[in-house]
């Protein structure tokens, strides 16, 4: 089921992408509740991510997941408490934080997708 994993990382990676690109698209609502909903979102997948990559923490693969897991929570930190910082006091200083988020988020799943190819096969 390694597959299923590396395919995960991959998706993932997309996601963000995907994501940051519509949320830079004209029409995209704005405002405090669009701008928590957007880290609310964000911060939920990517808390089950952690899971994910815990669940691949081992043997070779444990390096690797690692990195994935203390890449997602930095980019929970940075992008979520960024968007969550940025909509409680409309300091924009805290929308500087957020790129740096999504960078974490997309390393994150692409070192998931990697230490999915150094686990022995998890069916």
């Amino acid at each position: 089921m390694k597959k299923f994993l590396f395919l995960a990382g991959i998706n993932g990676a997309i996601a963000v992408v995907a994501g940051a690109l519509a949320s830079h698209s004209p029409g995209l609502s704005s405002g405090p509740a669009a701008t928590v909903r957007l880290g609310g979102t964000y911060h939920l997948v990517h808390a089950l991510a952690l899971g994910l990559a815990a669940l691949a923490a081992r043997g070779a693969a444990r390096p690797r997941a690692e990195a994935a897991g203390w890449l997602f929570l930095a980019g929970i930190i940075l992008f979520s408490g960024g968007l969550y910082l940025l909509a409680l006091t409309d300091a924009h200083i805290f929308a500087y934080l957020v790129p740096f988020g999504g960078l974490s988020f997309i390393a994150g799943w692409i070192a998931l997708a990697l230490a999915a190819l150094k686990l022995e096969d998890i069916s």
